[in-house]
């Protein structure tokens, strides 16, 4: 079958792999669409994956084309989208519930192969099965919004809050309407990019600009959020939290990425410092509420690309150009 192929650092190409073949509790999907992100230019740059070459893509929708002898929840046709997350259920953190943290967390498209492909394999247990009006092609949309809920989750948003997201793009957007659905009484979208901050301002936001100097707001937000992984932007986060408010790293940073805290501030202030890693107990709500109708896709989808062109579209969403960029075999 065709794959994209992460083959070493910076190395990305389409070729040809073996097919996969499921074990007694896998399932084989026929890949309908698979979305790009932040992560994939990790991989590309030689972080998160422990060793290449590897398919990437982690945000993947299709329809069964195979099951293990074993799987008898799923049969051949059946429409899913697929959590990548891969857990050992033994480690300290898995027995705790914060399965994410697993010692051993591996994720498909990230540490085994993924869904930049024709076809992909998955355990039966991480397929959620999609109704018949939700289109394929959209549903690798619900990965990432499965990630923005596990941000909210960490978060305990109030009502009423005033919320701050550095950001438009997919995630910063994603993030945007889980505060207008969990009660935020404003969101400020922050972007350097005009069109992306032009999309914030047709899904509803309350204001949006450059920079937060622009904002008049000078007691800060009770909700900051960065959706960026930009030092530039979590060092100015860190300043416009409010007095017992929040901030939450969402955004992924590089390693080496720092910034500097006020301990004191923090302590004064009972200002929360906190983050969300991926996916955690939240990809069945999140196809629920896509199924629902929480996002349009015309709006997050910018471009529909042939797997052929992985390369370029991986480049492309390194430039910052458009929004979700998803790939269809």
């Amino acid at each position: 079958m065709k794959a994209a192929l992460i083959e070493s650092v910076g190395q990305v190409t389409v070729t040809d792999v073996p097919d996969p073949a499921p074990g007694p509790r896998e399932v084989v999907v026929k890949v309908a669409a698979c979305g790009l992100c932040g992560t994939d230019l990790h991989i590309r740059e030689g972080e998160f994956a422990p060793r290449l070459p590897v398919v990437p893509g982690h945000e993947f929708a299709g329809e069964i084309a195979e099951t293990g002898r074993d799987v008898t929840e799923l049969a051949v046709g059946d429409r899913v989208a697929v959590d990548p997350s891969l857990y050992c259920h033994e480690c300290r953190y898995c027995r705790g519930g914060h399965n994410n943290l697993c010692d051993r967390w591996a994720a498909i498209g990230v540490t085994v192969s993924g869904g930049a492909a024709e076809y992909a394999l998955a355990p039966v247990a991480n397929c959620v099965r999609l109704p018949d009006h939700v289109t394929l092609q959209d549903a690798a949309l619900i990965e990432p919004l499965s990630c923005a809920i596990r941000g909210y989750d960490v978060m305990r948003s109030t009502l009423g809050a005033r919320v701050l997201i550095y950001g438009s793009g997919t995630m910063g957007l994603m993030m945007l309407e889980l505060a207008k659905r969990t009660g935020a009484s404003g969101v400020d979208m922050l972007d350097l990019n005009p069109e992306r901050l032009a999309t914030a301002r047709d899904l509803g936001c309350s204001s949006a600009a450059a920079t937060a100097d622009e904002l008049d707001r000078p007691e800060g937000w009770d909700v900051v959020i960065d959706a960026t992984g930009n030092a530039a932007a979590i060092q100015d986060g860190l300043g416009r939290v409010a007095k017992a408010g929040t901030f939450l790293q969402f955004g992924v940073a590089d390693y080496a990425t720092r910034a500097t805290i006020e301990p004191f501030k923090i302590y004064n202030q009972e200002i929360t410092i906190t983050g969300s890693m991926a996916v955690l107990h939240s990809y069945e709500r999140a196809a629920d509420l896509f199924a629902g109708g929480l996002l349009d896709p015309a709006v997050f989808i910018s471009d529909r690309l042939p797997l052929d062109d992985y390369p370029r579209a991986l480049d492309q969403f390194a430039a910052g150009v458009g929004r979700k960029i998803v790939v269809v075999p």
